[in-house]
């Protein structure tokens, strides 16, 4: 069962970042993911089941925002990357 989340920004943030609206939200649901991950809540492959991509490609999205491929927390999230894959 997949939820929505909605976010009011101004439109001027979507402008500034010189991005459509559609792309904005795209990025901002990357960025999300993202941090999840860099903060430990994630897994990689988890975020990129949610993102709809591979894994691999979820790690190089994480080279683009400069976050640690190796943010290893544990047997447990190893076993859920492995199963993500």
């Amino acid at each position: 069962m997949e939820k929505q989340l909605s976010i009011n920004y101004p439109q001027s943030l979507a402008k500034f970042l010189n991005l459509p609206n559609r792309e904005f939200e795209h990025e901002m649901k990357i960025v999300s993911l993202v941090k999840l991950y860099e903060l430990g809540k994630l897994s990689s492959g988890r975020a990129a089941k949610i993102l709809g991509i591979d894994r691999i490609d979820f790690l190089e999205v994480l080279g683009k925002y400069q976050v640690s491929i190796f943010n290893f927390n544990g047997f447990d999230e190893l076993e859920e990357d492995i199963l993500n894959a």
